[in-house]
């Protein structure tokens, strides 16, 4: 057996290890699909990269570098800040507004915030619709990357990687997947690093990479792309940075690393984490994909299968046979496992949670609750696989569409949800439902070249003028959930008493309880004073 292989099962022996040890701390609802909202500034900085980071840094994004040049860095760019945009413009103030609330699930925090069923249920389809496909691209990648390792059909690759993710995201839960992500992060900057370096040494740093990548064509370096093809697009280049840099705050599986930290504190500690590891990590996988494109040119029989998303891989067989191959391999699929788990574990609070709970068993038990999410990650897990084998798309396309399409419909109504007070759920609904629209048909009918606009950047412009303009109509957002909003930015706030009875029914039946016991005992009190 390869050397390669081994590591690998190690690895996948080692994954299976954490969920069933995590197991044992699930005890409830809160505890599977937030990790009982206990996890401190490490851990949730390296789960939200590794999780919105995936396998397309591996594959994808160096196939763009390979097939467009420089072009592609832009996209790094954006990256390289948004984990630190996301954790400071949303982090400490959702994660108080979210417990406030007594939400669980990203969907339902923006029912709860914006008072409204549509709200909800627009926002149910979005998110499944989109997680799906984000997911279906993680599975590309997982078989690619077994493929490359056992020579197997791609089938039988696709089915054991997602055997391993599905068994240690429905044993362990958050914890799982949140610890699993810390060590999956290591890897992955680890051996990035690593083949960097050697690859860079190789090709005579970066004077060298240039000047290779301009004997074999000059628009290679250029920032329009390879052949001028975006040139003069800047609304390309405003997208391709833009979809990074704050789509992140759009995305129900990177919001949702807000809502399980410890506390709101942690966030100030995780934006220093995440900011250092992604200014690491962000731009190698490119500049592997220019040094991939010189260095297979020239010997076109080491790209495996001819794939430039293999470019990462191939590069690996090539420089470390053995061990340290292996080691990168698994680094490339403990990228495409933390998102997978993520996404899959959100899919299934979406489910259990905002239909389930909402709609059909209202007084579930968190037993019941526990059960529905396990049952949703294996069937999401069987779909997933039948669609990635019948139909089998390519990973950075698949990657960006649906990154563009949740971020365009849910950005405004995150962001909207601590810091504008008028934000109502007509302009919620209207952006998400115009944004999410905007980049399908962008998408769809390839208006990106013509007209010289990302997608994501006209979708951004289009969700964002919605939730202003709309939310001047409908409904104005209620007293009680403004007086919660100026309790989430962690100020003494005097709050009247109606508000404070008001805002009891936005929290668990237990706390409601005893809220409205404490505030009765007060009225008793002071009335007996009075006599």
């Amino acid at each position: 057996m390869r050397v390669e292989v081994i590591v690998l099962i190690l690895y996948f022996i080692g994954m299976i290890a954490m969920g069933l040890y995590w197991n044992r701390k699930s005890k409830s609802s809160e505890d599977f699909m937030l990790g009982g909202r206990s996890m401190g500034p490490l851990v949730t900085a390296l789960t939200l990269q590794t999780t919105a980071m995936s396998g397309f840094m591996f594959m994808g994004g160096p196939s763009e570098a390979y097939a467009m040049g420089y072009f592609a860095i832009f996209y790094a760019v954006g990256d390289g800040a948004g984990g630190m945009i996301n954790l400071t413009v949303l982090g400490r103030r959702m994660r108080r507004l979210s417990q406030l609330l007594d939400c669980i699930s990203p969907i339902e925090y923006l029912e709860k915030r914006y008072e409204s069923i549509p709200v909800k249920i627009i926002g149910c389809i979005i998110a499944v619709i989109g997680l799906s496909c984000y997911v279906l691209g993680q599975f590309m990648a997982t078989g690619k990357t077994l493929v490359s390792l056992f020579g197997f059909p791609l089938e039988i690759g696709l089915i054991c990687g997602v055997i391993v993710i599905l068994f240690y995201t429905f044993v362990g839960g958050y914890f799982a997947v949140a610890w699993t992500d810390v060590i999956q992060g290591f890897i992955m900057i680890g051996s990035l690093i690593l083949i960097f370096i050697l690859m860079m040494m190789d090709l005579g740093w970066f004077n060298g990479l240039n000047a290779k990548l301009a004997a074999i064509d000059p628009t290679l370096l250029s920032v329009w792309g390879r052949g001028n093809e975006y040139e003069g697009g800047y609304g390309v280049i405003a997208g391709a940075v833009g979809i990074y840099l704050v789509g992140y705050m759009g995305l129900p599986h990177s919001v949702n690393k807000h809502m399980a930290m410890s506390s709101p504190k942690a966030a100030k500690t995780s934006v220093v984490y995440a900011t250092i590891w992604t200014q690491l990590f962000c731009f190698i996988p490119y500049f592997l994909g220019l040094g991939g494109l010189i260095i297979f040119t020239a010997d076109p029989a080491g790209l495996i299968n001819g794939d430039a998303e293999m470019v990462i891989p191939s590069l690996a067989q090539m420089m470390f046979p053995g061990v340290i191959s292996g080691i990168v391999l698994t680094a490339i699929m403990s990228a495409i496992m933390s998102t997978v788990a993520a996404l899959m574990l959100l899919i299934a609070t979406i489910v259990s949670i905002d239909f389930y709970k909402r709609w059909l068993r209202p007084n579930a038990s968190d037993k019941s609750v526990v059960v529905v999410s396990r049952a949703t990650i294996i069937v999401v897990g069987i779909v997933g696989i039948t669609i990635a084998i019948l139909n089998p798309p390519g990973v950075f396309d698949l990657i960006v569409d649906t990154f563009s399409f949740m971020g365009c419909a849910f950005l405004p109504s995150y962001v909207c949800a601590i810091w504008w007070k008028k934000a109502n759920a007509t302009g919620s609904v209207a952006s998400m439902v115009l944004g999410g629209v905007t980049v399908q048909v962008w998408s769809s009918m390839d208006l990106a070249v013509s007209t010289g606009m990302h997608q994501f950047f006209v979708g951004f412009i289009v969700s964002w003028l919605a939730m202003i303009i709309f939310s001047h109509f409908g409904k104005p957002t209620s007293p009680e959930i403004k007086d919660l909003m100026e309790r989430a930015k962690g100020k003494k706030v005097t709050v009247s008493k109606k508000v404070q009875m008001s805002s009891s029914k936005h929290l668990s039946t237990e706390n409601k309880a005893i809220t409205q016991f404490v505030f009765s005992r007060q009225d008793s009190m002071a009335s007996e004073n009075v006599f």
